[in-house]
């Protein structure tokens, strides 16, 4: 499902819901089948390691969706805590309505082809996480989220990275004396 009317088509309980900054939407070891469709606002998944240290999976801004697929696909406990970064409009609906839905074989290739792309995407993070150098993983980021700088603090973009907040800082530094 590419934009909201579709969803909402799939799912008649969704629910346009204002969701105030800071609040935690899901957490680790809950089980829970909703979807957050952002209609305004800044979401994030991530997860605490056992030192407790965040590490950041996702971010979610207008237009994109989050929601916990392993978890709901397998059912399985939550491994991502999903919180809201701004105050947020969100559509919550629930992800078990694409299961039961009756979709047209043209509804299923678009589907498919959209699920192929972000199967693609993540790849690409995961090798760039594995082998890229943290400044290209940087740029990176900046195309995938070219809003974002503006309004994460550092030391989130620096834990979507992998990188700790100083090493962001030397290479913005960098770029910003490039220019």
């Amino acid at each position: 499902m590419e934009n909201l009317n579709e969803i909402l088509s799939l799912d008649s309980k969704a629910k346009t819901r204002m969701v105030k900054k800071g609040e935690i939407l899901q957490t680790e070891g809950s089980y829970s089948s909703l979807a957050f469709y952002v209609k305004k606002g800044l979401l994030r998944s991530y997860t605490i390691d056992e030192k407790g240290k965040e590490h950041i999976f996702m971010f979610a801004s207008e237009g994109w969706l989050m929601a916990d697929i392993e978890s709901q696909e397998f059912d399985q406990p939550a491994e991502l805590f999903i919180d809201c970064l701004e105050d947020s409009e969100l559509v919550v609906f629930d992800r078990s309505c694409f299961k039961i839905a009756t979709l047209t074989e043209s509804q299923l290739k678009k589907n498919a082809h959209l699920l192929a792309r972000r199967t693609a995407v993540l790849q690409r993070r995961v090798i760039m996480l594995m082998s890229a150098s943290a400044r290209k993983r940087y740029n990176r980021f900046l195309e995938t989220y070219p809003e974002l700088p503006d309004r994460v603090p550092q030391r989130m973009i620096a834990s979507y990275l992998g990188v700790t907040p100083q090493a962001l800082s030397t290479i913005r530094g960098k770029i910003a004396r490039q220019k």
